[in-house]
């Protein structure tokens, strides 16, 4: 069933997550691994050309400033910490991730990675997946040093975990350029049959780190972004391609996580179909209050799709009549609507369940 997305139907849903779901969940910690779509800020240390650390990018922040969060506002991250009473995560990159605040958790993204270390190699100084893992036991010694080993293991073990992977791994690698390396080498079925593989060990890792709740998110609608529009979109239609690449998938992550998950013998992992979030609001922009699903709120060309958005690109006065920010990335609008159906979405959204049934289950644990 979808879930009512009108003004009222979504004030309802917030006014339950907030007033019902938050009090009765123990404080945990919230780690976030990924790419642009969940980075707070990590790219903002790094000399790399995959950073959001310019006007208008945080236009609606609290702040009015850039934060190196790829929106105009908050992300999906930290949409869900607001949902749940915690306060958004630093970036682990931050000088500021020091003593009480290393206890809330840390994000550990960095825009343009992939699940391959190939991937977004012309961004050249990111934070790939592996190196994102070490951070996460860096963090780890770190903290035993301030609550012990016994209290770190207790709050790793308690603690959500968010993971966003396998977008840029086709459209900052097997599509990047026409005949890439990646796509000489692998037919396309074959290609997300070696991602899977690839994902399988992240997620086995990630689990032998200590991570017992994790959220994993499938890759969105990619070929409906402004950036593919522009460059192979005649009258508006979503890239045939990158759509197809998300068809296949999609549903090989939902079946590896059941794989892992039975490994295991419980429901660690839970995976989030971002892909039916993006198209739902996607195809019907006027029933999500958008005016255009199509053109980015800032940037320029076709679509408002060719390029990153700069002081001098286009800018719309109102980002929540627009799904996406800029050439990839959602608006806030548009990530609330998404994490709305994190927290209450039916199986049509979340397998095995959803996040605000996840947690109730494991606040029951604690």
């Amino acid at each position: 069933m979808n879930i009512n997305c009108s003004p009222l139907g979504f004030l309802i849903s917030l006014f339950f997550i907030v007033t019902f779901l938050a009090p009765q969940v123990k404080s945990r910690a919230f780690f976030v691994f990924g790419d642009s779509l969940v980075d707070n800020g990590n790219n903002d240390y790094l000399v790399t050309t995959a950073r959001a650390d310019n006007y208008p990018y945080g236009i609606d922040y609290p702040t009015r400033r850039p934060t190196g969060r790829f929106s105009n506002g908050l992300n999906i991250p930290d949409i869900i910490s607001e949902a749940i009473g915690m306060p958004s995560t630093l970036p682990y990159l931050s000088p500021h991730l020091t003593g009480e605040n290393l206890l809330v958790g840390a994000n550990f993204a960095s825009a343009g990675i992939g699940i391959l270390n190939d991937t977004g190699i012309q961004f050249v100084n990111i934070i790939r997946i592996s190196k994102q893992m070490e951070y996460f036991e860096q963090y780890q010694l770190r903290v035993s040093a301030l609550i012990g080993p016994e209290a770190t293991q207790q709050l790793v073990n308690q603690a959500l975990v968010l993971i966003t992977l396998g977008g840029n791994d086709f459209v900052n690698n097997y599509y990047l350029i026409p005949f890439s390396a990646r796509s000489r080498q692998y037919a396309l079925p074959d290609y997300v049959v070696y991602l899977i593989s690839e994902y399988g060990k992240i997620l086995r890792k990630l689990y032998e780190l200590g991570a017992r709740r994790v959220l994993v998110t499938g890759t969105g609608a990619m070929g409906c972004a402004p950036a593919e529009l522009a460059q192979h979109s005649r009258n508006g239609e979503c890239y045939g391609a990158l759509q197809t690449a998300a068809a296949l998938f999609n549903p090989q992550l939902v079946d590896l996580i059941a794989s892992v998950n039975a490994e295991i013998g419980q429901d660690v992992f839970v995976a989030a179909n971002a892909y039916q979030m993006n198209m739902d609001y996607l195809s019907n922009p006027e029933q999500f209050g958008f005016v255009t699903s199509k053109v980015a709120c800032c940037g320029q060309g076709p679509y408002n799709g060719i390029g990153l958005c700069t002081p001098v690109s286009n800018l719309c006065p109102n980002r929540d009549l627009y799904a996406f920010w800029d050439a990839f990335h959602p608006t806030e609008k548009a990530n609330r609507i998404i994490v709305n159906q994190i927290l209450t979405g039916s199986s049509k959204y979340m397998h095995p369940m959803n996040l605000s049934t996840a947690m109730l289950l494991d606040s029951s644990k604690i």
